[in-house]
């Protein structure tokens, strides 16, 4: 139970500190939507979402208005639809129309966002796979609300080399399709290794078939909380310091944990898991390198960045899995460029370049995200920074991702508007030496010595 203490406090961190529940999500299992009859297939999704996840919104705003706790998204993650569309879609633009489905479903339920447009290839491709993945560009330029993800390499299996190449043409044709804002579309489409079958947070969300027919999964935030949390032990030892990072993300946790207990019990939806990570947004004082920068660090970017951010990560787990039964999704500390003013702060002063945020997501919760590049940049560079993202998260044995968005019309120097939660970013400049050849080779690379555990 939580205790009168525990709810004074809160109320602090949500006033003056910036904390607040980052989303509420329902997963939604649509395998048993499954048709061979495309127009089937596109009324039993509609049907399934509208259904289940009708009252969402207001059981969301219900418990904010309760509590008075800020649950800034209500979102929906899917089966991912490769799966669900095969039987009925035989090529990229049979696809589009549940694409166009699930964003008429987003706006009947009033959700931000729905994620899942989502294919799983980290060994090989389907034809299914490949039609969904050549039908994004022209999906996400198409709807408003939904998200988009491809799994193109695990531990297990390595990388699925010839689908990291055509992400590369796929990220790179997204952006013309959107150019005329910004090249926005790529915003709502990540690349990942290790992707999680339970991650709350776009652009990566989708329902994992190990899961059940829906449940509700709760990503909290809260770095302007650890920030303030910090600024009260300036100059102490590490000892003290990872203490108050732990008992900081406790109670952050906390509060994830209250806000998903009571929408499952309003929603008659089973719980699933709460998504710990620290999840800035480009408010002044919400921001993870402010936090880095707090522990010590004149700039992030600054020689120590990477050894402040693994120890954060670290504590800030070490803390939340002590507040919930259940935590899972991403949990740790997410790295935007865009989404955090101390970020962009950082890339504007020179002190951070797109290598040593490479160098931070080998620590971190996921990877290069929400990062704005030259529009000029070629599709066989995007697919280079792909794979070296995906061989961090293979050797590694963590989730990697990336998300960058080459901005049609615009290089360095320049900004990329992207609004809301998405911030706005400047155009980083990227290595222009070339990987074509690299690129080229056909397969997968195979799996680390280490993956072989059976």
């Amino acid at each position: 139970m939580i205790n009168m203490y525990e709810v004074s406090e809160t109320n602090k961190m949500i006033e003056h500190e910036n904390l607040d529940v980052r989303t509420i999500t329902l997963g939604l299992s649509l395998l048993d939507c499954v048709d061979s009859d495309l127009d089937e297939l596109n009324r039993k999704i509609y049907e399934k979402i509208t259904r289940l996840a009708e009252n969402l919104v207001a059981t969301g705003q219900e418990i904010e208005k309760e509590f008075g706790i800020p649950i800034v998204n209500k979102r929906i993650s899917i089966t991912p639809v490769s799966l669900v569309g095969g039987a009925a879609c035989r090529t990229p633009e049979d696809y589009v129309t549940i694409a166009r489905t699930l964003d008429k479903a987003a706006h009947k339920v009033g959700v931000n966002f729905i994620g899942g447009y989502s294919a799983l290839v980290s060994k090989s491709m389907t034809k299914s796979d490949e039609n969904l993945i050549r039908s994004i560009p022209q999906a996400l330029a198409e709807t408003e609300r939904i998200c988009s993800s491809v799994n193109v390499g695990s531990t297990k299996t390595g990388i699925n080399m010839d689908a990291v190449r055509l992400c590369g043409e796929i990220v790179k044709a997204t952006a013309e399709a959107t150019k005329e804002e910004d090249s926005l579309g790529c915003a709502k489409l990540v690349i990942f290794c290790n992707a999680p079958d339970d991650n709350p947070f776009m652009a990566g969300a989708f329902l994992g078939v190990t899961e059940g027919d829906a449940v509700i999964n709760v990503g909290v935030s809260g770095p302007g909380v650890v920030k303030k949390a910090l600024e009260k032990v300036r100059g102490k030892g590490f000892e003290e310091l990872c203490e108050t990072i732990k008992k900081t993300a406790f109670k952050v946790t906390r509060v994830g944990q209250l806000v998903a207990g009571e929408a499952s019990q309003r929603m008659g939806i089973p719980f699933g898991i709460v998504d710990l990570s620290l999840a800035p947004t480009p408010a002044v004082g919400d921001s993870v390198a402010e936090i880095l920068e707090e522990i010590g660090l004149e700039r992030v970017g600054a020689p120590g960045t990477t050894a402040a951010l693994a120890m954060l990560n670290d504590q800030v787990k070490k803390g939340g899995v002590m507040a919930s039964s259940y935590v899972g999704g991403l949990s740790g500390a997410f790295i935007p460029v865009s989404e955090d003013q101390g970020m962009i702060d950082a890339v504007n002063a020179g002190s951070l370049t797109l290598e040593k945020l490479e160098a931070m997501t080998c620590v971190c919760s996921v990877g290069l995200d929400m990062i704005a590049i030259p529009g000029k940049t070629s599709a066989s560079t995007i697919s280079g920074i792909i794979a070296d993202e995906m061989a961090i998260g293979m050797v590694n044995q963590k989730t990697t991702a990336v998300r960058l968005i080459p901005v049609i019309g615009k290089d360095v120097g320049d900004t990329a508007e992207f609004g809301g939660l998405l911030g706005y970013a400047p155009i980083m400049p990227v290595n222009e030496f070339g990987c074509d050849a690299f690129i080229s080779r056909k397969g997968r690379i195979p799996a680390p010595i280490h993956s072989f555990k059976n």
